[in-house]
């Protein structure tokens, strides 16, 4: 049985758990997500949609989707943590590193859209680096 994770955001309005059960776990260097987080990528791990029950907060939660670009985020109303949701295709669900309690057990898998990535951070050469999604 898969160990499961705990998370959720600064104030505790929102619980949440998953399964550690992760497909992929990106640092997106992306100006989207640059934006999103405030910082120079995001964190930001992939699991099956429905790996997820809040356990608390799921009212608090509030979803941003930009009208014409295909990326969004969720957050807590209160204090704007990152939350998880499912992806727009819906094939998905992403979970911001940062949202979890515990450490998941797969490793950082790559840096995606290194083409994008600001100039004042030091690159990871131990990560494969792409200026895409990978296949």
């Amino acid at each position: 049985m898969p160990k499961v994770l705990k998370g959720g955001c600064l104030c505790g309005a929102v619980k949440f758990q998953c399964e550690d059960e992760f497909a992929r776990f990106y640092q997106c260097h992306c100006k989207q997500c640059r934006q999103l987080s405030g910082s120079a990528y995001a964190a930001n791990l992939f699991t099956e949609a429905d790996n997820i029950e809040w356990l608390e907060g799921a009212t608090q939660i509030k979803k941003f989707q930009h009208p014409s670009r295909d990326f969004s985020k969720a957050f807590c109303e209160k204090c704007g943590s990152a939350l998880p949701f499912v992806t727009k295709s819906g094939k998905a669900l992403l979970v911001p590193a940062g949202s979890l309690d515990d450490h998941p057990s797969i490793p950082v898998s790559a840096n995606i859209f290194m083409s994008e990535r600001v100039s004042w951070l030091r690159q990871d050469d131990q990560l494969e680096c792409f200026d895409e999604f990978p296949d």
